[in-house]
């Protein structure tokens, strides 16, 4: 007997964690929307809810940092 459990016998992968270069395509791909449903249902079997979410936050403060940066210099531009 073993002590670690089961898994079910309909379950192909094993269950890993994801490296960082997937959680940050993978949100990358969400923000887009442009994800794929293999890989979405891959984040929800292997990704950790919070690694995610924190992930998106970071995302969101970028893009929009992003946006920000560009139209400071389109108005500066506009200006001069």
């Amino acid at each position: 007997m073993t002590d670690s459990p089961e898994k079910p016998s309909g379950s192909r992968e094993p269950s890993r964690k994801l490296n960082p270069l997937q959680v940050i395509a993978s949100v990358f791909a969400a923000g887009l929307g442009v994800q794929s449903s293999k890989n979405r249902e891959r984040d929800f079997k292997q990704g950790r809810a919070g690694i995610f979410i924190a992930a998106g936050i970071v995302f969101t403060l970028l893009f929009i940092a992003s946006v920000m940066l560009v139209v400071q210099m389109v108005v500066k531009t506009a200006g001069e």
